[in-house]
Order: structure tokens, then sequence, then C-alpha cells
């Protein structure tokens, strides 16, 4: 059986030459024929990557100690109703925070609190806390963001999603590669029609061109 385009790629980025460190595999995606000057025509995806991430992935809580309790086996970093003024008296302490961490959720009570103190350092970067019920256990919601990617293009016609790492195993990355392409040509008015190009690559290996047209 022939290999596929897709097959063909994810093998021959990950022949490239090998780094000292854990590279990312990603996608460069180029549009076209599309306004990016106007909001609603931005893609701006959180996918779920069916074999994950292929790496850890940090996220954060806000919430009561009801929910701390639950969610400290799972969450990377917890914080209280008290820390909120913390942060807003020291948004550049804040800011490093949010560098680090990738999602964040926050009890649904104090997700007004968080929109006035540190939206503005939250919302540029799209971490913006996803609302939870007070009391909740977050678990669940907490492993399906460490296998969660963000696909932003704003007003750029080029940007990047990671779908995983050059050690998860081929298919892995094919069908987290599908996932994704599902999801943004789902999105776009002319689906795939809206795609000029669109690359695979390891963090610092050479880009391999797909054909878009023989994608699925």
């Amino acid at each position: 059986m022939a290999q596929s385009v897709l097959e063909k790629a994810v093998k021959e980025v990950k022949e490239g030459e090998k780094r000292n460190f854990l590279e990312s595999v990603e996608l460069a995606i180029n549009l076209k024929d599309i306004d990016l000057s106007d909001p609603k025509n931005r893609l701006n995806e959180e996918i779920i990557l069916p074999s994950g991430r292929g790496k850890p992935v940090k996220v954060g809580v806000f919430g009561s100690e009801e929910m701390k309790q639950k969610a400290k086996e799972a969450a990377d970093v917890l914080y209280g109703p008290e820390d909120l003024a913390k942060f807003a008296e020291d948004k550049k302490a804040f800011k490093k925070i949010a560098g680090q961490i990738e999602f964040f959720i926050a009890e649904s009570t104090l997700m007004a609190t968080i929109g006035k103190t540190l939206g503005q350092v939250l919302g540029p970067r799209g971490k913006i806390p996803r609302p939870a019920v007070p009391g909740q256990d977050p678990t669940t919601m907490i492993n399906n963001l460490k296998k969660t990617v963000r696909a932003r293009s704003r007003d750029r016609r080029t940007f990047h999603v990671p779908i995983g790492t050059r050690e998860m195993k081929d298919q892995e990355l094919i069908d987290n590669f599908n996932a994704v392409f599902k999801r943004l040509t789902g999105k776009l008015e002319k689906g795939k029609g809206n795609i000029e190009s669109i690359y695979l690559k390891t963090t610092m290996g050479k880009a391999v061109k797909l054909d878009v047209g023989e994608l699925e």
C-alpha cells in the first residue's frame, strides 16, 4: 500500500538532524482569500489532540478550598481568591506566571473578578480561564486541557499549531494532524480552498510542504 502524502511528511521531518532537546512537531499554515482584518473571520480554536501533546502542559486553577482539594492531583498550580488581589497589585509577576501556564480554570464565582483585575494580562494571550461550577471536581477538564492545542490566526495570514513531539509514533502525529486539519477546514468558509499552503516541521528542522489537495 502506497504511503500517503502525510505519512511521507511525518517520516521526513522525524528523520532530520537530532537535537539535544525534545522538539515539537508543528504545522505552519498559510491562509488565502480571507479578510483577517475582520475579527469574525479569524480562527481561534481549541482542539483536543486524540494522541495528546507528547509533553507536559501546565494547567492552573483559581478556586475555593473545596475545588483546590479536588484539583490538587491533576492541576499544576492552585490559587485561591486571596491570590487575585496579590496578582492585581503585581502584574509583572503575574505576567511571568501567565507565560508559564498554558491554560487556566476558574470557579465561575471568580470569573468577574479575574476579568476586571487580570483580564488585560490573560486576554491578549488567549488564556482567559474556563469557568467551572462552584465546588466541581475539575479533574476531567484539566486532563482534557493537557491534550489541547490552540489554533489562533489573529490578523496574520500565517500561523502555527503544535501537533505533538518528535518522539511520538508516526500514527499518533498523523491522528493529531487530522484532528487539527478537520477542525480548521470545518471553520473556514471555503474549507481547504482558504488554505494556500501547509507545512510540517520540527522546532528546528526544515519544513516539509504538504499538497493541500491530497489531504483528507
